[in-house]
């Protein structure tokens, strides 16, 4: 598949000189703290390798996200099937997880913009959500600049974090295809 191009963005297909930087940005306990664990170098090359495998399935999953004016990798954003138990799944979420030096800037909102579209159009999805642990202040400010809403009643206890963690507890948030032309 072709990268997808922002203003300042491409996302794109994972290349072997992000797994580097993809390892550190995930072995940073501040960009893993909502997350019940930093992971490995092992872990992180495995979840490229899932991506990877996601991009043949469906021609779509999380891309690497670069900063076009740069070229600096910045983190990842895109589309992922969720298919743990729980009353909205199968589901198809969109989410992002950026290495600090790309905080603050608007990426993870334009990015995800991107995956967005890409999931309602070429994806052709009716329904995309996204989900956080509730504490998540920041991106849980993205999914409402992305239009994004939450019903308190959707808030669930994710299946796949540990019981009497304080991440279990996450909020939910929908967004459904866009009205022909608005």
């Amino acid at each position: 598949m072709e990268p997808i191009s922002t203003d300042r963005l491409v996302l794109r297909r994972w290349r072997p000189d992000d797994l580097e930087p993809f390892a550190a940005m995930n072995a940073d306990p501040e960009v893993m703290e909502y997350f019940p664990a930093p992971l490995t170098r092992s872990e992180s090359d495995a979840l490229v390798d899932q991506f990877e495998a996601d991009f043949d399935r469906y021609g779509y999953s999380r891309w690497a996200l670069e900063v076009r004016a740069t070229g600096e990798f910045a983190g990842f954003t895109g589309l992922a099937w969720k298919t743990f138990e729980a009353p909205f799944t199968p589901a198809l979420e969109v989410g992002w997880r950026l290495a600090r030096s790309a905080w603050g800037h608007g990426y993870a909102t334009e990015a995800a913009r991107a995956a967005l579209d890409h999931g309602f159009g070429p994806a052709g999805q009716e329904e995309i959500i996204s989900m956080t642990a509730v504490g998540n202040l920041r991106s849980r400010a993205v999914m409402e600049r992305l239009g994004m809403t939450r019903d308190p009643a959707d808030d669930f206890d994710h299946p796949q974090v540990a019981e009497g963690s304080p991440l279990r507890r996450h909020v939910l948030y929908r967004l459904r295809r866009p009205a022909a032309g608005r």
